[in-house]
């Protein structure tokens, strides 16, 4: 009897593991789905770390109770290999270098959530918006790409763009003041100390967010590079959101009626930045200078965005980093969602996350070189 139970109760371990292969291996096929169409699949990529997980799991459990069994964890890693690479990175982390030579580039992104603060205020305890701008100073950057401002003439608010060109020594910005509210603007801004020979913008299909890519064209040394920068549509969750996340871990009379109402926030999204991630592709395959994209996607490195925006464009984090990456405060460990991309032209040098709990984003810098550069004459 004893040994009958033990044999059924292997067979659902086996069961279950290959059940969890599956799914893993059609999480791995996320990036080359558009959600305007398999809308699901991009929600099955969220879950796609903790499959990973699980795998692991299984992996640990036959390694002690029976080992040819762990091929069904290997064998699905393996396949997903390309998948799980854009998770992790094992970089030997060295201490950031902040000198920085002429024939270096500097770049930081940062989703800055409006700097928290939108009124003037003398509260001593808090001024987080100081804080985030000192921050932002230390870097001595050579370009700030901030997602999220807000800016404001009104006498009782902050106008952030003033402030980071006299204080912070951006002479050059490009924003499309997109309107908040009267004497209110909020959108991505490219700031630079380099001067700006062109910029441009465009805006995504509706329905969406008011937000647009925009690039701008910086004189640096004898060349010419294009910095983009964006905001991709978000999920649009609030707090009563979260806590209907909360309360998924509990099955209780609420349990449907909450999981229709975060689902259908979920497949909205995931559509809409589908047609996003098609126009922002569209848009850098025109340039005819090299290439510097950061912002903050809304979406994770095992999904359609990410891959179709990101192309064969470098991942500083992937190429400099260490860990898993993340950069969104909030709900899971796991989300990676902005970024800094470098086409072929540019040499990664160097890369750093700050983890402070300012914005509900990471501060993400970068040091950046061309590769073929014109000769600089005295």
């Amino acid at each position: 009897m004893a040994s009958g139970f033990r044999r059924f109760i292997k067979k659902v371990f086996i069961v279950c593991n290959i059940i969890v292969a599956a799914v893993f291996l059609l999480a791995c096929l996320v990036p080359y789905l558009n959600p305007q169409t398999w809308w699901f699949m991009s929600i099955l990529g969220l879950g796609f770390p903790f499959l990973l997980l699980a795998l692991l799991l299984f992996l640990i459990f036959w390694l002690f109770v029976k080992r040819k069994f762990i091929f069904i964890s290997i064998i699905a890693m393996l396949i997903g290999w390309k998948s799980i690479s854009l998770l992790f990175s094992f970089h030997q982390q060295v201490r950031f270098d902040y000198k920085k030579p002429a024939d270096r580039l500097r770049i930081v992104t940062w989703n800055v959530a409006r700097f928290i603060e939108l009124k003037r205020n003398t509260n001593e305890g808090s001024q987080i918006r100081l804080k985030m701008m000192e921050l932002l100073k230390q870097q001595n950057a050579d370009v700030l790409c901030l997602q999220e401002i807000h800016t404001s003439i009104a006498p009782a608010y902050y106008n952030n763009i003033d402030y980071i060109q006299k204080e912070l020594g951006y002479p050059y910005f490009y924003f499309t003041y997109e309107i908040d509210t009267k004497d209110h603007w909020y959108s991505s801004i490219i700031f630079s100390r380099l001067p700006m020979i062109d910029t441009g913008r465009v805006y995504y299909p509706k329905p969406g967010i008011t937000e647009v890519l925009i690039h701008a064209d910086l004189k640096f040394n004898n060349d010419t590079v294009r910095i983009f920068t964006t905001h991709l549509q978000s999920v649009l969750f609030e707090k009563s959101d979260y806590d209907k996340i909360e309360k998924l871990e509990h099955v209780d009379e609420g349990f449907v009626s909450n999981s229709r109402s975060i689902f259908s926030k979920l497949k909205k999204g995931a559509g809409i930045r589908g047609r996003q991630a098609d126009k922002v592709k569209e848009v850098l395959q025109q340039s005819t200078y090299p290439v510097l994209f950061m912002g903050d996607l809304n979406d994770v490195p095992t999904s359609y965005t990410y891959s179709t925006i990101r192309g064969d464009m470098q991942d500083a984090f992937l190429q400099k980093g260490l860990g898993i990456g993340r950069t969104f405060a909030s709900l899971s460990p796991t989300l990676r969602i902005d970024y800094i991309f470098a086409d072929k032209n540019f040499s990664i040098l160097q890369y750093k996350k700050y983890v402070k709990e300012l914005s509900d984003h990471y501060m993400q810098v970068a040091d950046v070189k061309l590769l073929n550069p014109h000769p600089v004459t005295e």
